[in-house]
């Protein structure tokens, strides 16, 4: 049964959280991007975390253009290569799988809010093996604004059929931190160590190390309680 004081659902991102992909897109876009000659560095794919990828591709489009091939066909190339790395290597983060399978059990709706697509959303899920524990995926891509806007998770909790404030969301991003906030959301961020000092992280109500923090002695404790503040 699910316990009292709990959020009403619950909201993950995806990459970076659920699943070690950072490194997987960062190896697509430098890849695919050195096709037309834009060399990206680690520090440069950084800048674009948790961004969707046609804005990634507009983004250094609009700093370095290229003519062939259009905007579009290389959002796709980078998108095939990450499937590709996400089927063959993907692994979960510590504790994702388990944190997943916990909220399942406490019976909170659960829903994916990502910047990747819906068909990258379904791969994860399954690869992993926690595709059935979801009751709504849904992408930025879908929306007219990425994050840190904050309609993927506006959009998600509409799903869910659950008030905003009602939400609690897991995010590794600063972007997406911001936009889970903009949504009126609590928000546990589980930053990478690059992020883990960005100023954004104190938007959070809890800042942890992985999704190992969340446990079943932490739901008794009441570790999600946040009280009725509305956010």
């Amino acid at each position: 049964m699910r316990p009292p004081r709990l959020p009403r659902a619950a909201i993950f991102d995806m990459d970076g959280l659920l699943i070690d992909s950072e490194p997987l897109w960062r190896r697509a876009e430098k890849k695919v991007f050195r096709t037309v000659g834009v060399e990206l560095s680690e520090a440069q794919c950084e800048q674009t975390m948790g961004w969707r990828i046609d804005e990634v591709v507009d983004h250094w489009h609009h700093r370095f253009p290229w003519k062939e091939p259009s905007r579009e066909a290389l959002t796709r190339e980078i998108l095939l290569e990450v499937q590709r790395q996400i089927e063959s290597r993907g692994e979960a983060l510590p504790g994702a799988c388990e944190a997943v399978r916990l909220l399942h059990e406490w019976e909170l709706p659960l829903a994916v809010a990502s910047s990747s697509p819906v068909e990258l959303i379904d791969a994860v899920l399954h690869r992993l093996g926690i595709h059935q524990l979801f009751a709504s995926r849904h992408s930025a891509m879908q929306e007219k604004r990425g994050k840190p806007y904050p309609d993927v998770f506006l959009t998600a909790a509409r799903q869910l059929d659950v008030e905003p404030s009602s939400c609690v969301v897991f995010e590794d991003s600063p972007v997406g931190v911001q936009a889970a906030r903009r949504a009126g959301m609590r928000v546990i961020a589980v930053p990478s160590k690059e992020h883990l000092r960005h100023p954004t992280m104190a938007a959070a109500d809890l800042c942890w190390n992985s999704l190992e923090s969340l446990t079943r002695e932490a739901l008794e404790q009441g570790w999600l309680r946040f009280g009725d503040r509305s956010g």
